[in-house]
């Protein structure tokens, strides 16, 4: 049985309009210069019955693939079901709705009493998810929003076995395809939820059980903008290691690194994942391609960067970064190449610099200007279009102090961020991690 939390104070959950989405923006493999995607079990079998999926067997264990059902699509009654459902409740609030990286948590198996143990579950699980580098780093970069979705009974299917059902909202289900760790969703629910949500770059599904499991959809592209589904266990702490993995692929575009002895020989087309390829070390350097600026370099996840065989489902033919990041098993840290990766993800959805004094209306000379940056982000100024080295990383100013001249005429001045990380070396990658915010100054 589930522990029933309490001594959490209510709160007055904050409505959110339903807009649609910012789509993904381009891959990685567009900035890497990749040619083609491998033929393996990550493609689409192109059949609509069905859904690829990526599941756990266990903590530190390898991931695997199978194909489930696909769900049918919403009756009308289902439709309505959702359409009075879904209050979205802020749980961080970093920065305005389309300037941050926006995470969506939907709750499954969460009766209407037990809406606010889903609010603590999703900052729990979050804590352990962005206690994850580079997560840890960039926490800043994020917004997180719940979705309420009351489900009829608390609990999810399979929990704690096979003949276990519960009306859920989202029909949440161990043993799904006949496998005990596989935590499937109707995803035409999922989207009906999370849609509610202004800009869902991120979507996971948290269902309310303390069983390891979740799984990974990576192959749904939704209409809102978010790319993929990951669903884990509330209350299994080790299940946010699902999350992590399942977010190398919707943001670091991250291939897996493991392997199945059965997949033999790889004899495709270089793949476009930019943590997999057919070239050796060698190759990589004297070609400059994908990870070279990494290799002979320590890496977070232990050992050196190379290029080790096996990845992308291929015992051979391939070639992985390094021996063992979380690409490849639960529990461990992305690899140099990977962390930068994700670190050029996080930029995608998430800018460098945003404004707390809004743009769209004119500022006066004297009136105090802030934006939000990460500590250790470079801030520098401009007016009409020149440097000026007043308010050099000063995050709240006035123009008048930039020295914008009281002569009756229009001016603009603009703050201009820079990430100065490290651990993004690529020059494609580090144009993401560069922002601006101009505003008018009034006559």
């Amino acid at each position: 049985m589930r522990r029933r939390k309490s001594g959490i104070a209510r709160r007055t959950p904050l409505k959110i309009a339903t807009a649609a989405g910012i789509a993904l923006a381009a891959t990685l493999a567009a900035t890497a210069g990749a040619t083609a995607e491998p033929d393996a079990p990550s493609a689409r079998s192109g059949a609509d019955s069905t859904q690829h999926v990526e599941y756990f067997t266990g903590p530190a264990g390898h991931p695997r693939h199978t194909e489930v059902p696909a769900p049918d699509p919403l009756t009308a009654k289902e439709r309505k079901a959702a359409a009075d459902d879904g209050t979205v409740v802020p749980i961080v609030q970093n920065g305005p709705v389309g300037s941050k990286a926006d995470v969506v948590f939907v709750g499954d198996g969460y009766t209407a009493s037990q809406q606010e143990d889903f609010h603590a579950d999703v900052r729990t699980k979050w804590a352990e998810v962005s206690a994850v580098e580079p997560y840890a780093s960039y926490k800043n970069l994020f917004n997180v929003w719940a979705v309420d979705a009351h489900s009829r009974q608390s609990g999810v299917s399979g929990d704690p076995t096979s003949n276990v059902r519960k009306d859920t909202a989202l029909g949440s289900a161990f043993y799904c395809d006949g496998i005990e760790r596989l935590l499937c969703v109707d995803t035409n629910k999922v989207e009906a939820y999370a849609s509610k949500a202004a800009d869902p770059d991120l979507v996971i599904v948290l269902s309310n059980s303390t069983k390891y499991g979740g799984a990974g959809y990576n192959d749904i592209t939704s209409p809102s903008g978010y790319d993929g589904i990951a669903t884990a266990s509330s209350d299994n702490e080790q299940s946010s290691q699902v999350v992590v993995h399942e977010t190398g692929h919707s943001l670091g575009k991250l291939a897996d690194e493991y392997v199945y002895e059965e997949y033999g020989t790889y004899t495709g087309a270089e793949p476009w994942e930019s943590n997999i390829s057919k070239l050796t070390a060698a190759q990589l350097t004297a070609q400059k391609k994908k990870w070279y600026r990494w290799i002979g370099q320590s890496s977070p996840d232990g050992g050196t960067v190379g290029a080790y065989e096996g990845g992308g489902y291929y015992p051979r033919g391939l070639y992985r970064p390094t021996d063992n990041s979380i690409m490849r098993t639960l529990g461990r840290e992305f690899n140099s190449p990977g962390r930068e990766a994700m670190i050029a993800g996080f930029h995608r959805h998430g800018s460098t610099v945003s404004a707390v004094t809004p743009t769209d209306k004119e500022v006066r000379r004297g009136q105090r200007v802030k934006v939000l940056a990460a500590e250790g982000v470079r801030l520098r100024w401009s007016v009409d279009g020149r440097s000026v080295k007043k308010g050099v990383d000063a995050r709240s100013i006035t123009p008048k102090a930039l020295g914008v001249p009281a002569d009756g005429r229009a001016h603009k001045i603009t703050v201009r961020a820079t990430d100065p990380t490290r651990a993004v070396r690529a020059p494609e990658l580090r144009k993401l991690l560069k922002g601006s915010v101009t505003w008018r100054v009034a006559r």
